[in-house]
């Protein structure tokens, strides 16, 4: 039987629809049926845990990424601490090439605005 996590705790309060959701559900939800031609029907539910999922996982990188800020002896994280995090971390391998990458091919694009097209 699988011994539950440190996020256990977390996800303990998930409760149907209601309550604020940090990011938006239609739009998880909009990703979650662009991941491919078989996903047709999501239930309410779903959307939820997946909020909850990126929140987990950005709170965590940014942890990671906030140690290496420290590391540097600063105090604004970049994107180079997000790099050196995921690169530091096994976990996040299926990032590597999009923060090693130029985003749209303009590193010195100011102010982090750059997007990111599938």
């Amino acid at each position: 039987m699988r011994q539950p996590g440190i996020y256990s705790g977390m996800l303990s309060g998930l409760s149907g629809k209601t309550g604020p959701h940090s990011l938006p559900l239609a739009r998880i939800k909009k990703i979650m049926k662009k991941s491919g031609d078989d996903v047709k029907m999501i239930s309410g539910e779903a959307p939820i845990v997946f909020s909850k999922a990126c929140e987990l996982f950005i709170e965590e990188l940014t942890r990671r990424s906030w140690m290496m800020t420290m590391q540097g002896k600063r105090r604004t994280l970049q994107k180079d601490d997000v790099a050196s995090a995921v690169a530091a971390t096994d976990i996040f391998d299926f990032l590597v090439n999009l923060v090693t990458e130029p985003l749209n091919g303009d590193e010195d694009a100011p102010g982090g605005t750059d997007i990111i097209e599938h």
